[in-house]
């Protein structure tokens, strides 16, 4: 088994969408400077003898060109080059979209779930409730500024979707973990190799090590806070039981300096 990350680019945003409170107002700093910053956007590719998975599909080329409202352009614009789109990522280790199998969607967020339609031949996880939550606010109201972090368009994709309610084993090594707060439903992976040992993908149930801690803090998009804070504890127990490394989802110096990126790849 191989696993390999994709970089899809990176989007930019205020720290505080990262960790909540990250910067605050104080009576001897009342008006605080706000700090904009770059964050990776990734997906992951496992090549496993049951066959080939993809863990997110991430931002969609077209993002900023009408594909994402306005008012997401604004808060968290989508930078990325050729070599980036995630076709060419996967061509990097010789393969195309209608080569993977299996499409594990850690949730339904614009940046995670964007270029789903690239496979409509694979089968589709996805945790149930995150899944309900985006069709529901992608289609209650026309205006998409009022969807979240969800497009419509992510969410109406033809795909083959296989709906999530709790922990599962995927194939032989790799299992699938349940973690809600971020949205009401994350699913994140837990990868064991023979040499890199086990991998633990959270995606954004820990977005960087600051949120992980300890002690744990929120994120700025936080749909239950308290299931938030449970599910970075969980992800703790796991990294104890296997001794395993956890891999956050939008740590930019985490990604630059501590992560392979493909065609390097962890097995």
């Amino acid at each position: 088994m191989k696993v390999y990350i994709l970089d899809n680019g990176y989007l930019s945003c205020d720290e505080n969408q990262m960790v909540a409170m990250a910067t605050v107002g104080t009576a001897s700093n009342q008006t605080p400077s706000h700090h904009w910053i770059k964050i990776p956007v990734y997906c992951v590719l496992i090549v496993h003898p049951g066959g080939k998975i993809l863990f997110d599909t991430g931002c969609p080329p077209e993002a900023m060109n009408g594909y994402w409202p306005k008012g997401l352009c604004e808060a968290f614009p989508y930078t990325f080059n050729e070599e980036q789109r995630i076709e060419n990522q996967l061509k990097r280790i010789g393969l195309t979209p209608r080569d993977i199998d299996t499409v594990v969607l850690s949730h339904m967020h614009l940046d995670h779930a964007g270029n789903l339609r690239l496979f409509q031949n694979a089968q589709v996880y996805v945790h149930r409730k995150d899944f309900e939550l985006g069709l529901l606010m992608t289609h209650q109201n026309p205006d998409p500024n009022t969807h979240g972090a969800y497009i419509k368009a992510d969410l109406e994709v033809p795909a083959q979707f296989n709906l999530v309610d709790e922990d599962f084993e995927l194939v032989p090594g790799v299992e699938v973990v349940t973690l809600p707060g971020h949205t009401p439903g994350v699913l994140g992976l837990v990868i064991h190799l023979q040499k890199s040992g086990t991998l633990i993908f959270p995606m954004d149930a820990v977005y960087e090590r600051r949120n992980y801690g300890p002690p744990a803090r929120l994120s700025g998009i936080v749909y239950d806070s308290i299931s938030f804070i449970r599910s970075i504890e969980k992800v703790r127990k796991l990294a104890r039981k296997y001794n395993g490394r956890v891999m956050f989802s939008h740590d930019m110096e985490f990604f630059v300096k501590e992560m392979k990126k493909a065609p390097e790849y962890y097995e």
